[in-house]
């Protein structure tokens, strides 16, 4: 009993020292920021002459109160709703095209991935040239038809909708690739035995193959949950979160306040706020989606 004793205390020993740098950086990178930026919430924005104070939940307050916070919010929210979907989708469908026995597989495969391996920099700067009035290519081709010069990225109506199409273009390639490793786990025996049964193509894909995918669209929806607020690179290029805030989100907002106007409390409330929101995104995903999903 006793030698068991050690020998367990020993591997637990050495369990904790192998766990011990990850620690280190969890701590360094996000235990110890998440502690200092819920800390700096509850502080008055500090000058030279009058030094920070304690003011609790005021800073929370005059944040909820602020218009801009529930246009930025709506815009985040439209923002999720619109691009998450819809690359979810399109990575569905471009994985079952490239996933067909066809010519030239590969180069499609490539193709669809290709503005996944672009930085978001590079990206949007090559959407620039889609949206410059009269001269971009959305204007040449709607020209053909007779259509006016649209300031694509310039009015309120079109600017987020055009922040959206560029989000979808760039993720749903890299959704694209978790699908089609998927689909290669699916055996061709259950599509032959599904049209021995006379199920349609409608049907094995709803009743057999949605199915089957579940923890991959489980794990691809919570990794465009995290992407609809933490892209922001694309907004410095393309609106800059105008005009008049119509295409500005969350976090490029929470850089505006830390970095541009100098409102550390601001900037931390808004980051706890984003925090708690992900975390419940994190509750929802332990406490109910994976329960619903099946691995087997």
């Amino acid at each position: 009993m006793l030698l068991a004793r050690r020998m367990f205390n020993r591997d637990s020993a050495h369990a904790y020292l192998l766990l011990t740098p990850l620690f280190v950086l969890l701590s360094l990178f996000a235990f110890i920021p998440t502690v200092q930026t819920v800390w700096s919430s509850l502080f008055s924005k500090g000058t030279v002459r009058r030094p920070s104070q304690f003011v609790g939940l005021d800073n929370y307050s005059a944040v909820m109160a602020d218009p801009t916070f529930w246009l930025i919010l709506k815009n985040n929210l439209w923002y999720a709703v619109i691009t998450i979907p819809a690359s979810i989708l399109l990575a569905l469908l471009m994985a079952l095209w490239a996933n067909q026995a066809m010519s030239m597989r590969a180069w499609v495969r490539c193709a669809y991935f290709t503005p996944t391996m672009l930085p978001m920099i590079a990206a949007a700067n090559l959407w620039l040239f889609f949206y410059t009035p009269e001269l971009g290519l959305l204007d040449q081709i709607f020209g053909l038809f007779g259509a006016a010069s649209t300031n694509w990225l310039g009015q309120p109506q079109t600017a987020l909708a055009a922040v959206v199409v560029v989000t979808i273009w760039k993720e749903a390639g890299f959704f694209m690739i978790f699908y089609l490793a998927a689909l290669q786990t699916v055996s061709p025996e259950l599509r032959d035995a599904a049209r021995l049964e006379g199920a349609s193509r409608w049907q094995y894909g709803k009743r057999v193959l949605l199915p089957l995918l579940a923890p991959t669209t489980l794990f691809i929806l919570i990794n465009a949950l995290i992407n609809s607020v933490k892209l922001i690179d694309h907004l410095f290029i393309l609106t800059k979160g105008g005009p008049n805030n119509s295409s500005k989100l969350l976090l490029y907002w929470i850089w505006e306040n830390a970095f541009a106007y100098m409102d550390t409390p601001s900037a931390a409330v808004l980051t706890v706020m984003l925090l708690f929101a992900l975390g419940a995104v994190a509750v929802f995903k332990f406490s109910y989606a994976e329960k619903r999903v099946h691995y087997q």
